[in-house]
């Protein structure tokens, strides 16, 4: 039997079998991968792009991409655009872009029919506001990160606390769950760029050289728009 939070209106759960949980018994499903997928689509989609999540590490990622006239996100660092937020700060209006990510595009790709967006701390209130009216049922998917000597779930702080600026702003009943993830981003909140700069993920990035893509993933709200998955793309619904 699984524990599905379900008579709660909102909830909290992680990774791929989080998904596959409540997905199915969900008005809308929001993805939440602060570091860096969904911060990415928030950033791209806000300024008129289309972003279409891919797998992660599949040859057939080129072929597509050229299927639908669009351009491969490549490596951080080594590419125009890729997961790095930076990077996608000055993406043209109407550029096509397809993003594999190990975790947001994963998960992105798992949500079936339930009305799915990309959530993080930059959009926290317009995507609350647009989840919402789908319906009272609202999960918050937090992505998490890998292990990499497995694979396994490694749950992130950044994800638990976007995912609780997310659901602070969402009506209804709250699941313990999503109250504990609410919970850590009041916590955080007063020195929220040192707790991402401090987190595993943040460290990760600050060892790669990547430091200067974590300031992106802390602006609170900094987008007012709320990417919906439509047609294998994300994009700012029309209204």
């Amino acid at each position: 039997m699984t524990f599905d939070q379900a008579e709660f209106d909102v909830r909290l759960e992680w990774g791929e079998n989080g998904v596959r949980a409540l997905a199915p018994i969900s008005d809308a499903i929001i993805i939440v991968d602060v570091m860096s997928f969904s911060t990415a689509v928030v950033i791209a989609t806000a300024r008129g792009a289309i972003v279409y999540p891919y797998r992660f590490k599949d040859d057939s990622a080129i072929a597509f991409a050229d299927s639908i006239d669009a351009e491969l996100a490549g490596p951080r660092g080594k590419a125009n655009y890729s997961l790095s937020p930076v990077s996608l700060m000055t993406i043209g209006a109407g550029t096509r872009l397809v993003l594999p990510s190990p975790n947001g595009s994963t998960l992105s790709l798992s949500t079936g029919d339930t009305p799915t967006f990309a959530g993080a701390l930059r959009n926290s209130r317009a995507v609350a506001m647009a989840a919402s009216r789908r319906g009272r049922r609202v999960s918050v998917i937090a992505c998490g990160e890998r292990w990499k000597e497995d694979g396994s779930l490694r749950p992130a702080l950044e994800d638990l606390l976007g995912a609780g600026r997310i659901i602070a702003q969402l009506p209804g009943r709250l699941s313990p769950e999503a109250l504990a993830a609410l919970a850590a981003f009041r916590a955080a909140e007063p020195d929220l760029l040192t707790a991402l700069t401090q987190c595993s993920s943040g460290k990760e990035l600050i060892a790669m050289g990547f430091e200067h893509d974590i300031p992106p993933t802390a602006e609170l709200d900094a987008d007012d728009c709320a990417p919906i998955l439509i047609d294998g793309a994300y994009r700012v619904e029309e209204q």
